[in-house]
């Protein structure tokens, strides 16, 4: 058989599950270009096209399908060889105590931590929201050990590993004045209530990055604690709210809302906050990567964050 590698196969999985080369390349951290030389370099090796060029979604030859079957049955056992061994390298036992500042996040969170209890039993864990204190500092201070966070903040001793980037996108309701429209301005929202979950408004990245910056203030801020909340005041008219694709993306299907960009579109980074002398601990690398693995499974519209050096 052809020499095929692993990243050969991360590669057309990738390909499959975005649908473009753009998106794959971007997937797996390569250029379009070096991404497009990897493929032509696995077609040579196995000697037949893997899928059909100009189409999208991409469209896999029957050599494409085989080796994605292989790549659905080899790349967990890779992914569980890596943990294993990241647990001979760096230790099997440690402390996981974490916090959530993300409310949209808890869907994809809560899988990614059975999945990465499943291989490491021994990292005592546990998990609350940090929606009623500063989770930072905390962290800062030894009393957490991991915050997601779309907020970084400069503090001694806390590094961030990003996770992914998401669109931020406007909700309103499907009769909405804006409703047909594809992306709105900050004046547009100059009159507009302003649904957001309860939290400080330098934390709000549609005031902080979008209306502040513009000078252009809405006509009042109405709080909601939960995603469905919020949802349902926004399609009932009572005001307007920014969220995380992800997020709407249900409700958005279900006709009970409109999504729109903000500008050119407000793309925010998640990131993994740890203590800069435990971002080398095998487990805390296993769960970032385990929460990754989850995301880009779980969740439509994200795209990779760049990598710290």
């Amino acid at each position: 058989m052809a020499h095929v590698e692993p990243r050969h196969l991360r590669t057309l999985v990738a390909l499959r599950e975005t649908g473009s080369l753009v998106e794959a390349a971007e997937r797996v951290y390569l250029t379009q270009s070096a991404l497009s030389h990897q493929l032509k370099d696995l077609e040579e090796r196995v000697g037949s096209p893997l899928f059909v060029r100009k189409t999208r979604p991409v469209r896999f030859t029957s050599a494409g399908r085989r080796l994605l079957d292989l790549a659905d049955r080899v790349l967990p056992e890779f992914q569980r060889a890596e943990q294993d061994l990241a647990r001979l390298a760096g230790g099997e036992a440690g402390r996981m105590f974490m916090a959530i500042e993300c409310h949209s996040c808890f869907d994809w969170l809560l899988p990614a931590i059975e999945s990465f209890r499943d291989a490491w039993p021994d990292v005592e864990m546990d998990l609350s929201s940090a929606f009623g204190f500063e989770p930072l500092p905390a962290l800062a201070r030894g009393d957490l050990d991991l915050v997601i966070t779309s907020d970084p903040l400069e503090l001694p001793g806390v590094s961030y590993l990003p996770l992914f980037r998401y669109e931020a996108l406007l909700a309103v309701a499907p009769d909405h004045r804006l409703a047909d429209r594809r992306r709105v301005e900050p004046e547009d929202l100059a009159g507009e209530v302003l649904i957001t979950y309860p939290v400080e408004r330098d934390r709000l990245d549609i005031l902080t990055r979008f209306l502040d910056p513009a000078g252009v203030e809405p006509q009042r801020l109405r709080h909601a604690e939960l995603t469905t909340m919020m949802v349902q005041l926004v399609a009932s008219g009572r005001g307007v709210a920014c969220l995380p694709d992800w997020a709407l993306s249900e409700y958005r299907e279900r006709g009970l809302v409109r999504t729109l960009s903000l500008g050119q579109g407000l793309w925010p980074v998640l990131h993994a906050a740890v203590r800069t002398d435990q971002a080398d601990a095998a487990y805390v690398w296993a769960f970032t990567e385990s929460a990754r693995l989850t995301c880009f499974d779980r969740l439509r519209g994200i795209r990779p964050a760049p990598r710290t050096p």
